[in-house]
């Protein structure tokens, strides 16, 4: 089973990462003020990145990978991932 990591710009700016088995489910529920406690405060969510890993500890692992990024190493992640999936930034 293929997992996503993700990462959601929030109304505020901030940004958001984490990871799921179902990113069109997982992105509903964020926008619906059902997701994390964190994006739930900050209406509404965009994605901004994805990226397809093989596993769910492969996700794990990218996902706090990014978590450790300062702000600057995140958004520079959004701008070269623009092509891999061809999204809006």
């Amino acid at each position: 089973m293929e997992w996503t990591v993700y990462m959601l710009r929030c109304g505020d700016g901030s940004l958001y990462t984490g990871c799921t088995n179902d990113l069109p489910r997982r992105l509903a529920a964020h926008q619906r003020g059902r997701g994390a406690k964190y994006t739930r405060s900050r209406p509404p969510v965009e994605l901004v990145y994805r990226e397809a890993v093989p596993d769910k500890s492969a996700a794990l692992r990218r996902e706090a990978a990014i978590k450790r990024l300062d702000r600057r190493g995140k958004l520079a992640l959004i701008e070269a991932g623009e092509g891999l999936w061809g999204g809006p930034s």
